[in-house]
């Protein structure tokens, strides 16, 4: 059985990803930081389900604390799905952004990307079949206004994502991103109402978090090997 990590997936996408993965026969590894619960609750779901999944928390940003956890998870073999979904807002007017929120946007996104990638890529390279999927933003490729921070850390995702996808596209590994739109999550629903979704959305609604894990899950499986390198936009026609 192929292992998944899905990294942020106590969060409303994070959880759809896990479970979508864990119906096309994948053992998951539901990844938290401070909601270790909802990981935990995610991860019971699964297995009642009949799926296999298990949970571990650490700091993405935290470059030690990683490497720990997923040496751990490396005795048990290689991860040949990853999701890097976790990610963090702290949004502001760049003007009167602190220090905090842009270092811990991108510590968060993007050194979490390298924190949780890097070690996991040779035992998957080993097995020459592998997965790697980054949830960024439609901010990371149009910018959004109060969010200087969130979107160059999504976009550094995209740049990374190419770059990696160039470096391991012979081992049979691929490398792509998902940039999801207005989804309904909680942050959403507070963030916009009904009317401005419509105004902003061409299909006058917004996704779904099972929406979003749908195109992942097509991303994670085999019918996919000859897509790589790419970011893929799911917004209901926004950009």
């Amino acid at each position: 059985m192929k292992r998944a990590l899905v990294t942020g997936g106590s969060g409303g996408i994070g959880a759809a990803i896990a479970r979508r993965l864990a119906r096309e026969g994948l053992h998951v590894v539901v990844h938290a930081h401070r909601n270790r619960d909802a990981a935990d609750q995610v991860a019971e779901d699964i297995v009642n389900d009949g799926g296999s999944a298990e949970t571990v928390a650490f700091d993405v940003a935290d470059a030690a604390a990683s490497a720990q956890a997923l040496e751990g998870l490396l005795e048990s073999g290689p991860i040949q799905v990853l999701v890097n979904n976790a990610g963090i807002h702290a949004d502001a007017p760049l003007a009167g952004m602190s220090p905090e929120q842009w270092h811990r946007v991108v510590d968060v996104t993007l050194h979490g990307f390298y924190h949780v990638t890097q070690p996991l890529l040779l035992p998957m390279l080993r097995t020459r079949w592998g997965r790697i999927i980054s949830i960024s933003s439609i901010a990371g490729v149009i910018g959004n206004r109060g969010q200087a921070n969130y979107a160059a850390a999504k976009a550094g995702l995209h740049g990374a994502s190419k770059s990696l996808a160039l470096e391991i596209a012979s081992r049979g590994v691929t490398v792509n991103v998902v940039a999801p739109g207005i989804i309904t999550t909680p942050m959403a629903e507070q963030a916009f109402s009904k009317e401005q979704i419509e105004q902003l959305v061409p299909v006058k609604r917004a996704g779904t978090p099972d929406e979003v894990a749908s195109l992942v899950g097509y991303l994670a499986s085999p019918d996919a090997g000859y897509i790589t390198g790419q970011v893929l936009s799911i917004n209901g026609g926004m950009a």
